[in-house]
């Protein structure tokens, strides 16, 4: 008789610790999740880990003998082959031996994966069409994303590869935070966006996103495209010209990779069609490659789940070598 297996994936992120008990198809059977609160010692988040894992695993009905192993989707540059996050500035990790200090609480098979590389793997797992080369794309506080080639994470020889955010798309530009100008990021994020959104409002008072603001309190990613959906002048330019600013950074990775999908994933992805079509306009129109297919671009299926799918996805071909 076949034996089901189950991986718990965790996706350990800035503001709350996520973690899931998946199955071998990628499907979350329990998940849960519980604030981070960064700020604290490496440990105490490791040890919340565990207690999160313990959780999540007994009210699905299972136990922890049902589990074969445990993938860690972390932040920063991780050295996969020694479990241990070589150094991450968004939870404040140096050389920590995650690994070791999680199976300290739980014995059992522990495998790291980077956070983005994780999501990356998780929504490749989603698509589920057998394509080699696939590219994740999320816009969020950053940009982030992952590479899959030949069906496999790339991360360049030291781990520290496929930071697609940190490309320059405007040279001596604005002012990013990983202390170079110019980068994608500083562009295409949502914290951008939030940006530019508060500067086209400073310059035109009359525009509909100030009365968005007093009502709703704070500036989000939405404002604009909101705005814009109800005929703001200024909202549907602060829309169109960040959509620019994703669509170019996309152009410069496909011309690159040429992956045959590239999926966009983030919070400001539930825009779905409404970012999508005039990404794939600009796309047909600018892209290098005019004359062979090209690159299928979608919107992520997965949003908040891919990191935990993914980790667990991580687990399961660390397990199998």
């Amino acid at each position: 008789m076949e034996i089901t297996m189950y991986y718990i994936g965790i996706d350990l992120g800035g503001t709350n610790i996520a973690a899931g008990l998946v199955s071998e198809d990628g499907t979350i059977l329990s998940s849960a999740s519980v604030p981070t609160l960064k700020e604290r010692h490496w440990s105490e988040i490791i040890k919340d880990m565990a207690d999160l894992v313990r959780r999540v695993v007994a009210e699905s009905g299972h136990t922890l003998e049902e589990i074969a192993a445990v993938g860690i989707g972390c932040p920063g540059s991780v050295d996969k082959a020694n479990g241990v996050v070589v150094y991450s500035n968004n939870i404040v990790m140096h050389n920590v031996p995650v690994a070791e200090e999680f199976r300290k609480y739980i014995d059992l098979p522990v495998f790291l994966e980077n956070d983005a590389n994780a999501a990356a793997l998780g929504e490749y797992a989603a698509f589920g069409e057998g394509v080699d080369s696939f590219v994740f794309m999320t816009l969020g506080t950053g940009v982030g994303g992952g590479i899959i080639l030949n069906g496999k994470v790339w991360s360049g020889f030291n781990g520290a590869g496929a930071e697609i955010g940190h490309q320059t798309l405007v040279f001596g530009g604005e002012k990013c935070t990983c202390g170079r100008k110019g980068c994608l990021e500083a562009y295409a994020s949502v914290t951008a966006l939030i940006r530019q959104t508060k500067e086209a409002m400073e310059g035109h008072p009359a525009s509909m996103m100030n009365a968005w603001f007093e009502q709703k309190g704070r500036i989000t990613g939405r404002t604009a495209f909101e705005c814009a959906k109800l005929g703001d002048p200024t909202a549907i330019a602060v829309r169109d010209r960040y959509i620019e600013y994703v669509a170019e950074g996309i152009c410069s990775i496909v011309n690159v990779l040429q992956p045959e999908i590239l999926a966009i994933g983030g919070g400001i992805s539930r825009e779905g069609d409404t970012l999508l079509a005039p990404i794939k306009a600009y796309f047909a129109e600018n892209d290098y490659n005019k004359h062979m297919k090209k690159t299928d671009i979608r919107i992520a299926k997965l949003f908040g789940d891919a990191g935990i799918v993914g980790a667990a996805m991580a687990a399961e071909a660390g397990l199998k070598g």
